[in-house]
Order: C-alpha cells, then sequence, then structure tokens
C-alpha cells in the first residue's frame, strides 16, 4: 500500500476517533488503537507498517512526551522522584513477578518465563499520559506520580533488558561491570540534563558561568527571540530532537529525552524585548500541542494497534492463558503501585488509585522485548507470544476506561481536599 493511502486511511480514523471519543466521553486513546486492531485485522492496513509511517508514529511519540514535558513544572517533577521510588519499585516487582509465575505455570521453561517477566514490567506512560491529558489531568499530583514512576521503570527495564536477555539466549552470565557501565550510563544522561536546566539553558547567569564566552552572555532566550519570536516553535522542536537523540544513544527511548527537553524549558524563557512573554509561550505551545494531540501524536496509537494481528486459530488457544496472565497483572499492578503511592509516595487514597490505573499499560518497551525475544532469538513460542501481545492490547485498553471510570471519585475527593484545606484555621 502507499505510505501516502495509508496515511490518509488512518487520519481519517484519528477523526472518526476523535469524534466517537467526544460523544462517549472516554479518552480517544482507546479508539485510535481499536481503530489501527480493525484496520489491519479486515485487510484494510498492512500489518507490517511502511518505513515513512514508522518514522511518522515515532515523530509523533516523540512530540507528545515533548509537549506534556512543556507543561510540566522542573520543581514538581524533581518533588515527584522523591515521592515516586516506591512505586518504581513494587510498581515493576509486581508485575514481573506475576508474569515469570504465569508464564512458569503454563510453559515450566525459564527463559520463557524471564521474558515473559521482562515483557510486562514497565509502564506505556505515553499512552496513561495522554489519556489523562484528554481528561484535563495532566498536571495533578497523580499524573506527576505516574510520570515518575514509569521514567524510573523505563531506567530500570533497560537495566534487566541488557542483563537477562544475554541470560535467556544463553549468550552471557550477570556481570558487575556490565551492570555498571548500564548504571553509570542513566546516571550520566539524567545528570547531563539536570546541569543543563541548570547551569546552560538560563538566561542570567551569576558566578563564575557568567565568565564563560558566549554561555556567560547568551542563553536559550536570545535564540528564542531569533526574529522576534517568529522561529520560537522550530527552537524547541528541534530541542527535543536533538536530546531524543541523545537519549536514544545512552540506550533510552527517545520520547523519554524529548520529554526531558520539555521538562527544562521554562515559560519564562519567552519574555524577550518586542514579544511579551505569554503571548510568545502561548503560540509556540498552542502549535506543539496541535501537531502532538490532534494529527501527528495519533498516528502513533494507530500503528500501535496494527502491531495487534488476530489469528483466530492462536487466538482461541491462548484465551485461558491470556485471561489469567491479564486479570492477574491488572490486580497486582494496581494493588502494589496505589499501595506504594499510599504509604511510600503518601499520596492520598484517589491519588493513589489513580496512579495505579494508569500504571496498567504496556507498549513501547514491551513490544521491543517481545521482538527480541520472539524474531531475533526464537526465545518465544508462536503461543506465548501471542498471549503477550493480547495481554498488552488488554491492558492498554484498561488504562482509558479505568482512567475515566475513576475520574468522578478523583474529581469529588479533590474537591473535597480543596474545600477542607480552604476551612482550615
Amino acid at each position: 500500500m502507499d505510505p501516502l493511502v495509508q496515511l490518509a486511511i488512518m487520519w481519517l480514523g484519528v477523526f472518526v476517533a476523535s469524534v466517537l471519543a467526544a460523544k462517549t466521553k472516554l479518552t480517544s486513546v482507546l479508539y485510535f488503537l481499536a481503530f489501527g486492531s480493525l484496520m489491519v485485522n479486515i485487510g484494510i492496513l498492512p500489518s507490517g507498517s511502511d518505513p515513512f509511517i514508522r518514522g511518522f508514529a515515532e515523530i509523533g511519540i516523540i512530540l507528545i512526551m515533548f509537549a506534556l514535558g512543556f507543561e510540566e513544572n522542573t520543581q514538581n517533577f524533581i518533588g515527584g522522584i522523591k515521592r515516586s521510588w516506591g512505586i518504581a519499585f513494587f510498581g515493576a516487582v509486581a508485575p514481573f513477578m506475576t508474569a515469570y509465575a504465569v508464564a512458569d505455570y503454563y510453559w515450566s521453561d525459564t527463559n520463557i518465563s524471564i521474558m515473559c517477566g521482562l515483557t510486562m514490567t514497565a509502564t506505556a506512560v505515553s499512552l496513561t499520559m495522554v489519556s489523562l491529558k484528554s481528561l484535563g489531568l495532566q498536571k495533578s499530583k497523580a499524573a506527576t506520580g505516574i510520570m515518575t514512576s514509569a521514567v524510573l521503570d523505563d531506567v530500570a527495564s533497560l537495566a534487566l533488558v541488557a542483563v537477562l536477555v544475554p541470560i535467556a539466549t544463553g549468550e552471557a552470565v550477570v556481570s558487575i561491570p556490565a551492570i555498571a557501565f548500564i548504571l553509570g550510563k542513566a546516571v550520566m544522561f539524567f545528570g547531563g540534563i539536570a546541569l543543563l536546566g541548570i547551569y546552560l539553558l538560563p538566561h542570567d547567569l551569576g558566578g563564575w558561568m557568567a565568565r564563560v564566552p558566549l554561555i556567560g552572555r547568551y542563553g536559550v532566550r536570545d535564540l528564542l527571540a531569533t526574529g522576534q519570536g517568529e522561529h520560537s516553535t522550530l527552537t524547541v522542536l528541534l530541542f527535543a530532537l536533538v536530546v531524543g537523540l541523545v537519549a536514544h544513544e545512552f540506550g533510552f527511548h527517545p520520547a523519554v529525552g524529548a520529554y526531558m527537553a520539555g521538562l527544562i524549558l521554562r515559560e519564562e524563557y519567552f519574555l524577550f524585548e518586542g514579544k511579551s512573554s505569554r503571548s510568545s509561550y502561548r503560540r509556540t505551545k498552542m502549535v506543539v500541542d496541535n501537531a502532538a494531540f490532534s494529527w501527528i501524536g495519533p498516528i502513533f496509537f494507530v500503528d500501535l494497534g496494527t502491531k495487534i494481528v488476530f489469528d483466530w486459530t492462536t487466538f482461541v488457544a491462548v484465551i485461558p492463558q491470556t485471561l489469567v496472565l491479564t486479570v492477574g497483572l491488572f490486580v497486582a499492578q494496581i494493588t502494589s503501585a496505589s499501595l506504594a503511592a499510599r504509604y511510600t509516595g503518601r499520596f492520598s487514597f484517589h491519588e493513589s488509585m489513580m496512579i495505579g490505573f494508569g500504571m496498567l499499560g504496556r507498549a513501547e518497551l514491551a513490544f521491543v522485548v517481545m521482538d527480541i525475544a520472539y524474531v531475533q532469538n526464537q526465545i518465544l513460542t508462536t503461543e506465548v507470544f501471542y498471549t503477550l501481545m493480547f495481554t498488552a492490547f488488554w491492558l492498554n485498553v484498561a488504562v482509558p476506561i479505568t482512567i475515566t471510570l475513576w475520574k468522578p471519585h478523583f474529581d469529588r475527593a479533590a474537591d473535597a481536599a480543596d474545600i477542607a484545606e480552604a476551612t482550615e484555621p
């Protein structure tokens, strides 16, 4: 199929999905995934996306994550990490052990069990954050808890991929230097982003930094002011892409880098002579949000839906395994993440439950691990592969549904907390 025809069909689906989402009051992400799956299974869209579409989808997820980071407050994110370590730890251990146990019961193969556990460890943060965005909850404390926990989960999952995949394939054993190297890369990347945000981007530097050539005299505000701010959107998108590429070189998904790029950009950087901060910032944000959530970003989710190709014979054969694994992960993920949020992060009950629901999704890293284990190394059997695919699909479907259903309780509890806080002497 011609890639432009494929894109036209996907955009039609995005439009229809957006209309249905507005009519049913459900997040559009659910409809994006469903449309992609429907189109590929009735033969309208190909099961293997054209490289152009895959690249378009990759740009989409980078834009989405940058847009979400662009809205976030840096201090809130840093504070969120301090509260979210328990969510990340327990919210990853519980699904790993659950998937491992279910796989060991059905297939009795240690390597398969390891790969199943690894597949179901990392949270699909982009799916959750877009779902929260569609409900106006992207700036809530729960959203920050989900985002920071998911980023920490990604770091841990990447380390586990590097360590466990060679073990499962028989190519290597656990090596302390290899683990140290992985952790060192993570520290270098996130430490470098922190230094960039603290020392290089601010316009008005003090101390010894003020004496550094160029850096001491010019900041990001000067770049954003080029052409009286007409190129500010191009500037921030270039910045997001560069940081995303650096993240990729360090072994992370480029979307993680894009989120961090948005996180360290501040509204105050858009304040320069001849333009007001508010108008320049709002114009840039409007363009970024439109691209991320209306016409480029949704292609990522439609393309993700096309990965769910139903083979009815295999589908019927793996119904018991899929049901047990899905229910087990559903219970284990919500319970572990919500309890950790409540007792290690000190979130309220309604925030803790929202965090538990938000950690259900499985997407980017899960499919990467499945590709490594099934396509590249033949560790997984066809039956196991389809079980994991269907489980990931239903968990992804559960995210927008559970978040939408919980939102009324979340709003009532948040309003009650605000009233109680306002009436305190």
